[in-house]
């Protein structure tokens, strides 16, 4: 049976590779083979589990899909309404000129998704970069430049914050390293989201006119848009003081937002947001969560510390980061803390870099490259693949920057 659940998550992963030649929706087959496979895992479990701990496993996989998806629910209805009014274009005609050149957005680009996800969370600052991006109206081909880099910048940008990516707060916690070392990560990751830049803006020699939009702006909505900011910081400041879970500020946010809506204009039908979401999204979000989950529960991340025995721990981090790519690096960061390895800063922190950054090497591997291929067609897994080799150099170059940056520390 653990041979034909592995099948099945690999045919889920293989649905979303061939997507552009079956022409079946990934949200659909990646949600069929990941609910199968559960289904399968509780008639037939592995290792004879019982009743009470088949429903625990599914149960703490629920958990945590719930609480991405009402999360996710939360931010996407804010950044609809957001864009829905023209507080975006509002944005875009403020901060950009009315011609740019393609080199210098894409640079602005990168720079703008690393330090906005460093103080917000990886989706919220992914939907708000696609929606930028797509009101510039780029050509398809260059469009998908902009937003490889914004997905890796946005898993970069947080790495070097314990409120900015799970795993570097779990790393943290362990005792492994300390703030200040942390901090210092900023300089590395945001080299690396320079190099990628770069990289990408070569063969781009072209202008890009923005079209400066005069929209009216009201103040009820101004006053949504605050709330919005003020709901990213509060998710920050709540959750170092008193640990409180993002999904719940988000949401106390969101109904603050009916209530203002309700209050500053009556007739705005406020609820109708929430089904101009694609949930199309959130369904290919639960297919890959449910396939991502059944290799958790059948032990797959558990050969990941016996690199550690045949590597150097230096390349071995470099391997873990690539798996991250395929793998959720919540797990796989705990598998590895759990295993009792040993290992100096430097080398923790090039950990810590690896599995933050490492996940932007393929579409799939992090939130940002799932929500950036749901909401953008023309973003698919082989159309992403074709930037891997810069994607990598990139990584490599950040990578080696940390060992720098941990010898002199």
């Amino acid at each position: 049976m653990t041979t034909v659940l592995l099948i099945l998550v690999a045919l889920g992963f293989v649905s979303i590779v061939i997507e552009d030649i079956v022409h079946i929706d990934k949200a659909k087959t990646t949600l069929f083979f990941g609910s199968f496979a559960w289904l399968l895992f509780f008639i037939a479990p592995p290792a004879h589990l019982s009743h009470a701990e088949l429903m625990e496993r599914l149960n703490e996989n629920l958990l945590d899909i719930a609480t991405l998806w009402l999360f996710l629910m939360a931010a996407m209805t804010f950044v609809a309404y957001l864009s829905g009014k023209g507080i975006i274009d509002s944005l875009v005609n403020r901060l950009l000129p009315s011609q740019i050149s393609e080199r210098k957005l894409m640079l602005l680009t990168g720079l703008f998704a690393f330090l906005f996800s460093s103080m917000a969370d990886n989706i919220t600052a992914t939907l708000v970069c696609i929606a930028v991006l797509m009101n510039l109206d780029l050509p398809t081909k260059k469009l998908l430049r902009y937003l490889v880099l914004v997905v890796f910048s946005v898993n970069a940008g947080g790495t070097a914050l314990i409120t900015g990516d799970v795993t570097t707060l779990m790393i943290f916690l362990a005792g492994k390293v300390a703030i200040p070392d942390l901090m210092l990560l900023s300089l590395p990751a945001g080299g690396a989201v320079a190099v990628l830049a770069v990289m990408l803006s070569l063969g781009l020699n072209g202008q890009v006119q923005i079209e400066k939009k005069v929209q009216a702006t009201d103040r009820g909505d101004k006053v949504i848009a605050l709330l919005f900011f003020a709901t990213i910081i509060g998710t920050i400041g709540a959750n170092v003081a008193f640990g409180i879970p993002p999904v719940l500020c988000f949401l106390f946010g969101l109904s603050l937002m009916f209530m203002v809506v309700q209050f500053t204009n009556k007739d705005e039908p406020i609820l109708e947001y929430i089904r101009k979401i694609e949930f199309d999204t959130l369904l290919f979000f639960l297919g890959v969560l449910l396939l991502v989950g059944m290799l958790k529960e059948l032990g797959m991340l558990a050969y990941f510390p016996a690199l550690y025995d045949v590597l150097p721990p230096v390349a071995a981090n470099f391997l873990v980061g690539l798996a991250s790519a395929l793998f959720d690096n919540v797990p796989l960061t705990a598998a590895l803390l759990n295993s009792g390895i040993e290992m100096t800063l430097p080398e923790w922190l090039s950990l810590t870099y690896s599995v933050g950054v490492g996940g932007a090497l393929l579409v799939i591997g992090s939130a940002a490259g799932v929500i950036a291929m749901s909401k953008v067609d023309a973003l698919t897994f082989g159309s992403y693949l074709r930037y891997f080799l810069y994607l990598l150099v990139a990584y490599s170059v950040g990578f080696v920057a940390v060992l720098g940056l941990g010898a002199l520390l």
